[in-house]
């Protein structure tokens, strides 16, 4: 079974082509990367949270299925791909929950690198969606840079191979990103 970066990359381009017998063999790799970033959002929940870690995996899954017919360029790409789903997954649970943003009033969220989905953490994921998007409407890459490193889990070396930029960019722009999502939010 294959276990490199270079063979699931390889792999990931036969399914995008049509290959089944690919994603056969792809699937069992990736799931156990997509179980490992969910048990990293909520390694710290409540265990009877109503959304489980399991319940994060299937989803993202069922969505990323649905993206076969993508040109995947690489294992970092496909795991881009899969922090944007987890990202809406869990900022869709938040707001069912029935939290939204306060007008005008600052919610701390840790800029640091987990990513959590407690009931009191909803309302920090719903406000750090609607600083993502206004920071997205500023600087699209510096967005996307936290979307892969907050979400995604990416380290700084992917996230420059995804986005097409040196990592040096991708640790400034990481960097100017937290300040400004620091000051939006109210830290």
């Amino acid at each position: 079974m294959a276990n490199s970066a270079e063979d699931v990359t390889r792999l990931l381009r036969n399914w995008g082509q049509g290959d089944e017998r690919a994603a056969t063999e792809l699937f069992p790799i990736v799931y156990q990367e997509l179980r490992r970033l969910a048990r990293r959002y909520m390694r710290n929940e409540r265990p009877e949270h109503t959304l489980q870690t399991t319940a994060l995996i299937h989803e993202a899954y069922l969505r990323l299925v649905d993206q076969r017919s993508s040109h995947w360029q690489n294992r970092a790409q496909f795991f881009a791909v899969a922090a944007q789903m987890m990202r809406r997954i869990l900022v869709d649970y938040a707001r069912r929950r029935g939290y939204q943003k306060r007008g005008g009033v600052g919610v701390n969220v840790s800029l640091e690198d987990d990513a959590v989905v407690a009931p009191e953490r909803s309302q920090e994921i719903v406000a750090l969606d609607s600083a993502l998007q206004r920071l997205g409407a500023i600087d699209a890459r510096k967005a996307r840079v936290v979307e892969l490193r907050y979400f995604g889990g990416l380290e700084t070396q992917e996230i420059a191979d995804v986005l097409g930029i040196s990592a040096v960019t991708v640790t400034r722009d990481w960097k100017m990103a937290k300040a400004w999502l620091r000051q939006e939010l109210g830290q």
